[in-house]
């Protein structure tokens, strides 16, 4: 049967108008006279370049072009190089310890001495004590990392690892290769439990690697410290290592958090006597609260003297790292920028 003519009352047949496209609009570029022929003469060497590039490019093949995949089979997830992920195994090999001695006692314990001026008490605390060890500190800023490490006895300084933000410090491969080769760090989750920081932090105190932690967790943003967090206290508990509580005063009067500008001022660096998980019972909150209140008493013993802050912690009137439970600026008042009076009860910083 032949084909009906399309009409008014049959709109199946009616064929739809294609949608015009506009006409591309050309904007003309003037050229000095004689300027053309060597644009065009220019454009087509620089082509001829990249074909002859990419022509032995693929010749010669991988590694300099991008290896082939099969298209079926699904690509692995691309794996995270810096964070928590980075890897600082090389930063304990021979030669990276060499190197880092070099810089700790030729470098940066110089320049910690000219800018901090240390004085650096309780080392007879450490006697007999041997590796692993914990060493837990407050953290103002930071100078806390080279202060304590060059104000390390000997027998730890060169065998010991901190543990950074691994958001901070390992953020950037330059800033994580400096970090690691420089102080030894290792990255550290802040954010979150991690298994992979867990275990790297385990395994090299059984290799009989020293930690230096900062259980608050950063910088401490007014000057006053924060709760200890358990994480340095559960791997004394897991492995059964003692904590060293040490107290650092004034390192925020050198350089302070979001301050940007370096003064000269003195410091003090104060150790305490080991604190074994067995003293709190092997629970690891129990033995982050007795580090915190031991690292008080270093406290008041450098802001008053021994006698004082013993019998003050006999009394169980230490004052606490924390500061006093008041409004800004009383606690801004109570801290007088890291300036202490010699003697009388104060809080401290």
């Amino acid at each position: 049967m032949p084909p009906r003519p399309a009409g008014p009352g049959r709109p199946e047949d009616v064929t739809p108008a294609r949608p015009t496209r506009p006409a591309p609009v050309t904007v003309p570029v003037r050229l000095p006279p004689g300027a053309a022929p060597v644009v065009v003469k220019t454009l087509q060497a620089r082509r001829r370049l990249a074909d002859r590039a990419a022509g032995l490019r693929r010749s010669v093949g991988f590694p300099w072009t991008a290896p082939t995949w099969p298209g079926p089979v699904p690509r692995p997830p691309v794996e995270h190089s810096l964070g928590s992920e980075f890897d600082t195994d090389w930063a304990r090999t021979p030669a990276a310890r060499a190197a880092r001695a070099v810089i700790l006692d030729g470098v940066v314990r110089p320049a910690v001495g000219v800018l901090a001026s240390p004085t650096i008490t309780g080392t007879d605390r450490l006697e007999g004590l041997d590796g692993p060890v914990i060493f837990s500190a407050n953290h103002a800023s930071h100078l806390d990392t080279p202060l304590l490490l060059t104000s390390l006895p000997d027998r730890f300084r060169h065998k010991t690892v901190v543990a950074a933000g691994a958001d901070y410090f390992f953020d950037r491969r330059a800033k994580a290769v400096a970090s690691a080769l420089v102080i030894s760090a290792i990255p550290i989750d802040r954010t979150s439990v991690s298994r992979r920081s867990l275990q790297r932090a385990t395994d090299l105190l059984e290799d009989g690697w020293n930690l230096v932690i900062f259980p608050e967790g950063g910088r401490t943003p007014d000057g006053w410290g924060r709760e200890f967090r358990a994480g340095a206290a559960f791997l004394a508990v897991r492995l059964g290592v003692p904590i060293v509580p040490v107290h650092l005063e004034g390192t925020r009067r050198v350089l302070r958090k979001g301050g940007g500008r370096v003064r000269r001022s003195s410091t003090t660096v104060t150790f305490g006597r080991p604190i074994r998980p067995a003293d709190a019972g092997g629970d690891a909150r129990a033995l982050a609260a007795s580090v915190e209140r031991a690292v008080a008493v270093l406290a008041d013993e450098q802001a008053s003297d021994w006698w004082v802050a013993r019998r003050r912690a006999a009394d169980g009137t230490t004052p606490p790292l924390r500061g006093p439970d008041a409004g800004s600026w009383r606690r801004s008042w109570a801290l007088g920028e890291g300036r202490r009076r010699a003697t009388g009860p104060r809080w401290p910083d």
